[in-house]
């Protein structure tokens, strides 16, 4: 009999480093684009992202580094719950959106847009942006870290969860919105939302 070791079976379903590194790279473009869509049309939208937009629109300062400072109590809250791989993936990806943003409003000039355009195009490409990160393992902070620790210790969905928070924060952004830019910021979430609800479920997606 052969004394060689058998070298156990590839898991096929284990994303390489490469793929990892390509999803943390197309996923933040994705949602750094969504943010100069909504934010060129005067919106507010979910998570994180959208009290970036709010607060961009009082102090000086851009949508991407907004978002990466808020984050910086999540941050905290995710590594105690989540891990030091998820949250290292967690941060390069939120520092890649800051970036991605600030690329993207450099190189972009939108003289004008429509409010139904902004919020369903740049929240889908936003939500798509969240569904490659999470298939990846990676979060963008703020709303989504407690919605996946929720779907980890619990089961719940991701998409249902963001869907409630992010009502919250957009009450909130009602005071400094009028009742239409409420509306169209009403429809992004939506659109970002309904991409996790659809192709985001636990036990359906077994790449990790």
């Amino acid at each position: 009999m052969s004394n060689e070791t058998i070298s156990p079976p590839r898991d096929r379903t284990r994303h390489t480093l490469l793929e990892d590194a390509y999803a943390l790279v197309t996923g933040a473009w994705l949602i750094a684009f969504g943010l100069v869509l909504m934010k060129a049309a005067g919106l507010v939208t979910a998570g994180v992202a959208g009290l970036a937009l709010l607060a961009s629109y009082h102090v000086h300062m851009g949508v991407g580094l907004l978002f990466f400072l808020i984050n910086i109590p999540f941050f905290l809250i995710g590594l105690m719950k989540l891990g030091r791989p998820f949250m290292l993936r967690t941060i390069i990806a939120c520092g890649l959106i800051f970036i991605f943003a600030a690329i993207t409003r450099n190189s972009l000039e939108i003289a004008s847009i429509h409010p139904a355009f902004a919020a369903l195009g740049g929240g889908t490409c936003a939500g798509f942006g969240l569904l490659a990160l999470l298939r990846h393992k990676t979060g963008v902070g703020g709303v989504n870290i407690i919605a996946v620790w929720m779907q980890n210790s619990r089961g719940w969905s991701v998409g249902r969860m963001h869907m409630a928070l992010d009502a919250a924060i957009l009450l909130v952004a009602l005071t400094s919105l009028d009742l239409a830019a409420f509306g169209w910021s009403v429809l992004s979430m939506v659109a970002i939302n309904m991409i996790l609800v659809a192709w985001h479920r636990p036990g359906r997606y077994t790449g990790h």
